[in-house]
């Protein structure tokens, strides 16, 4: 059974109402990751094709094809990592 430790190399910013909090996925895992969270997340926007704006159990983030996602709002760690796991355990 895979965990979120599996895909996320570095967890970077502090967890707060109004602070970016910014998720990089190991590389080797990068296209699964980013091929996961577009079949669980839907779609708001996308900008030349790079940058893609998601929402997920009412949760808005960005993706980035580089393999970072910044999300924004969620006021502790462990909140981060529920929802990190929900979004890409298969």
């Amino acid at each position: 059974m895979s965990t979120v430790a599996d895909y996320v190399s570095r967890i970077e910013g502090t967890c707060g109402a109004e602070s970016d909090i910014i998720v990089t996925f190991k590389y080797e895992k990068k296209d699964e990751v980013i091929a996961n969270i577009m079949k669980k997340a839907q779609l708001k926007n996308a900008l030349a094709g790079i940058i893609f704006e998601l929402t997920f159990e009412g949760q808005s983030f960005r993706l980035y094809t580089s393999g970072k996602a910044i999300f924004r709002g969620f006021k502790t760690k462990m909140a981060l990592m529920d929802f990190l796991a929900k979004l890409l355990v298969v």
